[in-house]
């Protein structure tokens, strides 16, 4: 493996490369996700103590903070490190995690209902909806969760399945030109160039039913400061929160330097990341090519943030704005009462 790193225990190097993920448990604690989630309650204009007011199912929160992994979660970031190859080969934009929280509030229907199972998801995908997919993209090298709540089972945790990988990585494969994170939801003007151009390109989510030809499922349930590292090409579902506990997320992406690399003169180099993919592609070595360009994609979810952004803003200033003046208001004095 590149560089001789070790954050990993042998076991948990041999159950990526079998599973596609591993689990740091305990990689920041519940006084840190208290103090960084601490606004949250305020940013989003809701009472965590009043199901009433919850009035989205989930919430994909915009960023205001950033924190350094290697500080906040240094077990964390040394395994991701390790992953990717070296600190080295992980860009420098990847080194913090903001609080762009995932906030999965469920619904009132779906209260107290069984917990849905794989297949009945509907959410099912890859993330990336910012770039053209390419097998070597250098993007989204790593899928991150960190748990800034505990997820037990039925409580809205996210569901992966682990032999998608090998299904992904053939389709990427079987197409050098590159793939769309295709939305469904609406026409993808943000794409470069004119749509024409862009129509009949085969778009990435629109395979993902390839998940009903999946048999293993794993659903991410655990407790706060758990860190789950994923395969960048890990399908992966948003699920039902029946419990309607508060299940809150980051999905932090972690990009390399350069493109993967698939046909290192040396094969010790390989990153743990390009020795999965190449096993899921039932080979020992592949010379991969993009027969384009690579680039990026504006998606829908940025345009959406920035309006939740300034909303946010608006709500913390008002909360400050009350602090204050409780502050700079002083104390009534007790009216002296004569002694006779």
């Amino acid at each position: 493996m590149a560089q001789g790193l070790n954050a990993l225990t042998a076991e948990q190097v041999d159950f990526f490369m079998e599973n596609g993920y591993v689990v740091i448990k305990q990689a920041f604690t519940r006084e840190q996700a208290a103090d960084f989630t601490s606004e949250m309650w305020v940013r989003l204009g809701l009472d965590p103590d009043d199901k009433s007011t919850w009035t989205q199912e989930r919430i994909h929160m915009p960023v205001t903070k950033r924190v350094r992994v290697s500080e906040f979660a240094p077990k964390a970031w040394a395994a991701i490190t390790e992953l990717c190859g070296g600190e080295d080969r992980v860009n420098v934009e990847a080194s913090t995690w903001g609080d762009s929280f995932i906030v999965n509030l469920g619904t009132p229907a779906l209260e107290g209902t069984p917990p849905r199972q794989a297949l009945e998801l509907d959410n099912w995908h890859v993330d990336g909806d910012f770039f053209v997919h390419f097998l070597d993209s250098p993007e989204q090298a790593l899928l991150v969760i960190p748990l800034f709540s505990d997820i037990a089972p039925g409580g809205g945790a996210t569901f992966i399945a682990p032999d998608g990988i090998d299904m992904i990585a053939r389709y990427l494969a079987d197409h050098p030109e590159g793939v769309i994170p295709e939305d469904r939801t609406f026409r993808p003007a943000h794409l470069p160039g004119p749509w024409e151009q862009w129509k009949d390109h085969p778009g990435f989510w629109s395979h993902l039913a390839e998940v009903r030809r999946c048999t293993q499922f794993v659903e991410l349930t655990g407790e706060t400061g758990d860190v789950v590292l994923m395969h960048p090409l890990m399908m992966h579902s948003a699920s039902k929160n029946v419990l309607r506990v508060p299940r809150v997320i980051t999905n932090p992406p972690v990009s390399v330097r350069e493109p993967f690399n698939f046909a290192r003169a040396d094969p010790s180099e390989y990153s743990l990341v390009e020795r999965k993919t190449l096993k899921a592609l039932g080979v020992d070595r592949l010379d991969f090519k993009p027969t384009t360009e690579r680039r990026e994609i504006v998606p829908k979810r940025v345009l959406i943030q920035r309006a939740m952004l300034e909303a946010e803003k608006k709500r913390l200033e008002e909360m400050k704005s009350k602090t204050q003046s409780a502050q700079a208001s002083p104390a009534l004095s007790p009216v002296p009462v004569a002694v006779a």
